[in-house]
Parts: C-alpha cells; structure tokens; sequence
C-alpha cells in the first residue's frame, strides 16, 4: 500500500476496507461531483461498485494504468476526497492527468492544494513521469486555482472535449513538467 504524508493530510492507495467511506463520500457529495464528472452508473454508489472499483484501482496500478488515491485528515484517519493519475503514458510521452475530488465541506481549506503537491512527488520521484496534464471547466476557479498553487501553467481551451451530465464541455488545459528534467 502506496501512502505519503503531509502536513494536514495524507494519500494512500485505496483497500478493500475504504468501499464503505467511499460509497459515503460519493452519496453525500452526488449533487456536487456530478457537476464536474463523466455520467457514473447507479452501481458506482452502492458498496459492492466501490469494492469493484477498488480491485480495479489496484488492476491499473498493476499496470502502470492508473493511480488512485483517497485523501484523509491526518488527525482524524477521515476520508475526505479522491485523487488519481490516469491514463498514464510511457515511451517518449512519460506523462498522466491528473484528476481529483474533495468533500464539498472541505472546499477552501487548502486540502486539495496539499494533496496534489502529494501526488505530484509521487509523479515525478517513483512514477518518473515528465509531464501531468489537467482539464478543468473554466468556471471551476476554486480547481484551477489549486493546480496554479501546485505549479501548474495554463497552456490552452480544448473545446467541448469532455462529456459532463451529457453536455460537452470546455476544459482549461494546464500542465506541470517534472523539475528534475
């Protein structure tokens, strides 16, 4: 089990023991993600979908696929977000997205920015990745500003490139690049 700490929280990979908080945290939070995610499945809330889930995280990491991450408090072991690199690229490319969802009740706090530089020294010092790419809604300001935080640069609009509750949409580009290379 993959785990790094920081100050007031830590990420580590996902056990089969995390289904239930996380079907929680999806049920609490369903209104608010799916404001920002691919259309989800009603098995993706009940416990047995997040058990699925959870094997599957484990398959891609296998892989090389896919990395996934909860995000909990430091003081409390609480569950409070996900956070992912996903379709990662090897050969000349060496590159992930990077993807991510906290509790609306833990906006603002400095959480998610803490988390990603998390995951990022995991990128870049074990994965040996180059380059990790995000995509957010333009409107989302709260997330891009999170990735600005973290280092991340804007590089451009893809249009309409994501299907989001059935609606293509716009998503800012922004990228960060390993310093080591």
């Amino acid at each position: 089990m993959t785990k790094i700490n920081g100050k007031s929280i830590y990420i580590r990979s996902f056990t089969i023991d995390d289904a239930k908080p996380l079907v929680s945290l999806q049920l609490t939070n369903r209104d608010f993600f799916e404001k920002f995610a691919m259309q989800r499945d009603k098995a993706f809330y009940t416990l047995e979908g997040q058990m699925e889930k959870i094997q599957g995280y484990e398959k891609n990491k296998e892989h090389d696929q896919q990395y996934m991450f909860g995000i909990f408090k430091i003081k409390t072991d609480e569950l409070i977000g996900t956070i992912n690199l996903s379709q990662v690229l090897r050969g000349s490319l060496q590159s992930a997205y990077i993807g991510y969802f906290l509790d609306q009740s833990q906006n603002g706090k400095g959480y998610m920015t803490e988390a990603v530089k998390l995951i990022l020294i995991y990128a870049f010092d074990q994965l040996r990745l180059h380059r990790i790419e995000a995509g957010v809604m333009p409107h989302n300001i709260g997330s891009i500003r999170v990735l600005e935080k973290a280092g991340f640069h804007k590089e451009g609009l893809a249009v309409k490139n994501v299907k989001i509750n059935g609606k293509w949409e716009d998503h800012q580009v922004l990228a960060i690049i390993n310093p080591n290379d």
